[in-house]
């Protein structure tokens, strides 16, 4: 079985330095879950196994164990050129994505060319109750709709997010504090006129100050615009 293929290629690729290094910065991980493999090897064994007959065996052995497997998962499903399948399967995997690093390591890059059928996912995903789920869709938006497709309107959707979600409301930060980057005229209203919860609030100047991309003077601005929780 491919499954067991890979369980067996993942301990061989094995870095226990690494996986203790992952236990930290991925705290929702439980306890065994971890093999340890380095992402470098990870995406290079996804490009293998993606040329593969049997690969959707793989990739329908839901749930998996390890949380190697969902990045090896994640990186397979970034690689894949039939959009069509790409999004069916995106939607399948993402209730059973259950950390912030599979979440935002997972990038299709075949969602660059059709961003109107992205939008309609995003607005399912968005409503989920499921956390990386709806982080997922908030990272899409801020991916892929801060450039030219850029609409003030996205602002809107996200702005109105309310969770109890430590990484929903990092990611909300986290996609404010880029618009602010990219956007700043459009989204500073936000801002200016509490449209996030405090904690957020105060989040989105944090990583705005810290940003490269945002001037002195702005920073100052937003400085002076925090709020006491």
């Amino acid at each position: 079985m491919i499954t067991e293929e890979i369980y067996r290629e993942l301990i061989r690729l094995q870095d226990e330095g690494y996986r203790d290094l992952q236990k930290k910065i991925i705290p929702t991980a439980e306890d065994g879950t971890i093999i340890g493999v380095r992402t470098p090897a990870l995406r290079a064994l996804a490009k293998e196994i993606s040329k593969r007959d049997d690969v959707s065996l793989f990739l329908e052995a839901l749930p998996h164990k390890y949380f190697d497997e969902n990045q090896l998962h994640a990186f397979i499903l970034s690689g894949m050129k039939d959009a069509k399948e790409c999004f069916a399967l995106v939607d399948r995997f993402l209730p059973y994505v259950d950390n912030w690093a599979t979440c935002d390591q997972m990038s299709p890059k075949i969602f660059k060319k059709h961003k109107d059928t992205l939008l309609l996912y995003v607005d399912k995903w968005i409503a989920s109750d499921m956390t990386y789920v709806k982080r997922f869709a908030i990272g899409m938006l801020m991916e892929h709709f801060l450039d030219e497709d850029f609409k003030p309107s996205y602002l809107t959707k996200v702005s109105k997010i309310r969770s109890d979600e430590y990484y929903v409301n990092m990611m909300i930060a986290w996609y404010f504090a880029t618009a602010l980057a990219k956007q700043y005229e459009a989204t500073i209203p936000f801002i200016e006129k509490n449209k996030l919860d405090v904690w957020t609030h105060n989040k989105t100047i944090q990583k705005a100050v810290e940003s490269y991309r945002i001037t002195p003077e702005q920073k100052e601005y937003l400085k002076s615009l925090k709020r006491k929780a």
